[in-house]
């Protein structure tokens, strides 16, 4: 079995947008949430200490940049609510 390298959110699309794309999409407004085994969040959060079974939720930036890690779907939702985020999907 060959074992991938690529660090997860590498091959975003939204990393390739010109800095005039970008903003037109609302720069910092826009954001996703995946959902990732505890294993996957250790490039995301170097140094954080996760289970590596566990299921977690992270909110990430058009830019790649981690905002939140949850672990529920509930917990996210609760702090997406009070943010002004204009787009957010879900992967």
């Amino acid at each position: 079995m060959q074992e991938n390298r690529e660090q997860p959110f590498d091959n975003n699309p939204l990393r390739d947008l010109t800095e005039a794309q970008f903003m037109a999409l609302g720069g910092n407004a826009v954001v996703y949430v995946k959902h990732v085994k505890g294993a996957q969040m250790g490039p995301i959060l170097p140094g954080a200490d996760f289970d590596e079974e566990t299921d977690f939720h992270i909110v990430v930036s058009a830019d790649g940049s981690p905002l939140m890690v949850g672990d529920s779907e509930e917990s996210v939702a609760e702090w997406l609510s009070d943010k002004s985020f204009g787009i957010v999907t879900l992967h």
